[in-house]
């Protein structure tokens, strides 16, 4: 799972060291810290044909903690937590540095932006699969206590995920401080269910040496190559590592990975391994039938909590990764409402949330179980993981200067595995692998048909607006009438007339005693300093222009910025100022820039596009807004 920012926690910067690293292990690691619920499972599934024999067992544990080792400790912790953008991490964070980096070179920046648009349309194929795969593969827990329960799964999995959905509106900053302490019992409960199931059989511990794995490869072939595509599924989250970056700082993640994480992992997968090597039937359930018999529905119970804490986490994901892409013009706005005034990064977009919820309805029902769900799982992931390496490559070698060498040494490595697991992970198309793609791809599409429609219709405005500078002279030289006030104009083309100044004056026939033209840029940056916020720039006839410059993760407030315009000699009275914006009805029409039915598409999306007032939370009863008719 890409996580991409998922902002739940307060900012805890002012907090000691393991109190952070509390509050990482409970946003961070909920993905992967829930994946030996169904890895072995899967490994061994019967329709895979692998056999449950010791040579094989020894081998997979051996595959799950080397890639453990290589990908996520490797790759993540020690290569890509270093390429931070001031400060942020994230596949946002990592392609706007990336092709930043390649600014002199458009063709390859408008490819890499194509690339990770696709890696974070892909978030929401994961953000689907997530809460499905692990809430249910949580509840399944109670057919090993009986079979008798089984019927009542699917129907207490989907009233799980249904509260959870419901529970957003609310926020989550109440339930979010106990994170950290139920994923560290959560971890504790792992290792221990490991450790004691290891001196059942102690030559488990053979999986420590690597060579294990590459016996496994080399006596298996084609077996073990369909066996990579559920060995992933051990290191699904470990890119998370890197998207919270920006909230806990790189020293805190590495710490709960090697003190709490990686040990409880690598314990709970070798007690798998060792209850398989001691009784081969167990492959039915390994995880629940670590326990012992007076444990399992509290084992139960805390799983389900952990999953809703991972689902959670990628819940908030998505609606982080959807805000940034309304800033980077990938998406239309939407409503984004917060839900703490103590938590900026606290917010919940309905539409999201209740698109999400019927996915994963849809997911669940559709697919009936975790093992079903694990041949959909991993795809998205697995690609995702291929694009962060790519980008990777791009920072190592044009925003750090690394010689071409070094850069491909640095993550050939690292793109062999994951080409190797995503090639796997191909393999199980047919079976569901169709379904994140799908999203992704339908995400993917919408993104670049509003980015392309955006484009096209800024550059009609363009090409037909009136230069400001000679229609103001113009204004001066024949006045019209004055009224008292300040009128403050949204444009999204500052050298060009605002179509409702225009309307303005042909309805109205009169100009406020001051004019702002006011122009909100997104910078392919994550924040943008408050000294660089904005500029004001005066010009004929008491008007003055101001430009506003956001990061794709700050959070746009007008008039906030407009009372720091004091420190310019401009003071706003709101009770006397009024906001003009111009609202454009896009027309499709043939022989455009897209084809007609996409140009239908980016028309019905601008005509739903939540209010610009409301999204740069402009005072309601001081706005007013004029609509133009454009063609495409």
């Amino acid at each position: 799972m890409t996580s991409q920012d998922k902002e739940l926690q307060p900012n805890v910067a002012h907090q000691s060291l393991g109190l952070v690293s509390l509050a990482a292990l409970g946003v961070v690691y909920g993905d992967i810290g829930t994946s030996p619920l169904y890895v072995m499972k899967t490994v061994f599934d019967p329709t895979h044909g692998l056999a449950v024999s010791e040579s094989n067992v020894i081998g997979v544990i051996s595959l799950i903690f080397w890639a453990l080792m290589i990908v996520v400790s490797v790759k993540y912790i020690t290569l890509i937590l270093r390429a931070d953008n001031r400060g942020e991490g994230g596949i946002m964070a990592l392609l706007s540095l990336a092709s930043s980096s390649v600014a002199d070179r458009p063709r390859l920046r408008s490819i890499l932006f194509l690339i990770g648009a696709f890696g974070a349309a892909l978030f929401y194929g994961d953000g689907v699969i997530t809460p499905a795969i692990s809430v249910l593969s949580a509840v399944e827990g109670l057919e090993v206590a009986t079979p008798l329960l089984q019927p009542y799964v699917l129907p207490i999995t989907l009233a799980v995920l249904i509260v959870l959905f419901l529970v957003q509106q609310r926020g989550t900053g109440g339930i979010g401080a106990v994170f950290g302490p139920v994923m560290l019992l959560w971890f504790a409960t792992l290792g221990i269910a490991g450790l004691t199931n290891i001196a059942a059989a102690p030559t488990i511990l053979g999986a420590f040496n690597p060579m294990q794995a590459l016996a496994f490869c080399l006596n298996n072939g084609w077996l073990a190559f369909v066996a990579f595509g559920a060995v992933v599924l051990a290191v699904t989250g470990g890119e998370a590592l890197y998207a919270d970056m920006g909230h806990f700082g790189a020293k805190p993640i590495r710490l709960a990975w090697y003190v709490c994480v990686l040990p409880a992992l690598t314990l709970n997968y070798l007690g798998q391994g060792a209850l398989l090597l001691a009784n081969p039937s167990a492959i039915s359930n390994p995880f629940y039938l670590l326990f012992p018999p007076w444990a399992l529905y509290p084992a139960v119970g805390l799983a389900t909590v952990a999953t809703v804490i991972a689902s959670q986490a990628v819940i908030s994901g998505v609606y982080s990764v959807t805000k940034q892409a309304i800033q980077l013009g990938f998406l239309p706005r939407m409503q984004i409402r917060h839900t703490s005034d103590r938590r900026i990064g606290q917010i919940y977009i309905p539409f999201v949330n209740w698109t999400l919820l019927a996915a994963v309805t849809m997911a669940v029902v559709g697919f009936g179980s975790s093992s079903s769900l694990a041949s959909a799982y991993g795809v998205a992931v697995t690609t995702t993981m291929v694009i962060e390496t790519i980008l990777t490559f791009f920072v190592l070698r044009y925003a750090w200067r690394y010689p071409l060498v070094l850069g491909i040494f640095a993550t050939g490595l690292f793109l062999t595995i994951d080409t190797t697991f995503f090639a796997a992970t191909m393999l199980k198309i047919a079976q569901g692998g169709w379904f994140p793609l799908a999203i992704g791809a339908l995400i993917f599409f919408v993104m670049t048909t509003w980015s392309r429609g955006r484009q096209i219709l800024l550059e009609h405005l363009r090409s037909a607006a009136i230069p400001l500078q000679p229609f103001l002279e113009s204004l001066i030289a024949h006045p019209p009438a004055r009224v008292a006030g300040t009128s403050i104009f949204l444009t999204a083309n500052p050298d060009g007339v605002p179509h409702a100044l225009l309307h303005n004056l042909a309805h109205n026939q009169v100009l406020h005693e001051r004019v702002v033209f006011l122009t909100v840029n997104y910078l392919e940056t994550p924040r943008v300093p408050e000294e660089e916020r904005l500029s004001v720039k005066p010009l004929p006839g008491n008007c003055y222009q101001i430009a506003v410059q956001y990061g794709f993760k700050d959070e746009p407030n007008l008039p906030l910025v407009l009372e720091q315009c004091q420190q310019y000699g401009l003071e706003f009275e709101p009770l006397k100022t009024s906001f003009f914006l111009s609202r454009e009805i896009v027309v499709p029409s043939p022989g455009g820039g897209m084809s007609l039915w996409r140009e239908r598409l980016f028309a019905t999306m601008a005509r739903n596009a939540s209010n610009a007032a409301e999204y740069f939370k402009l005072p309601a009863n001081r706005v007013l807004e004029l609509g133009a008719r454009v063609e495409i």
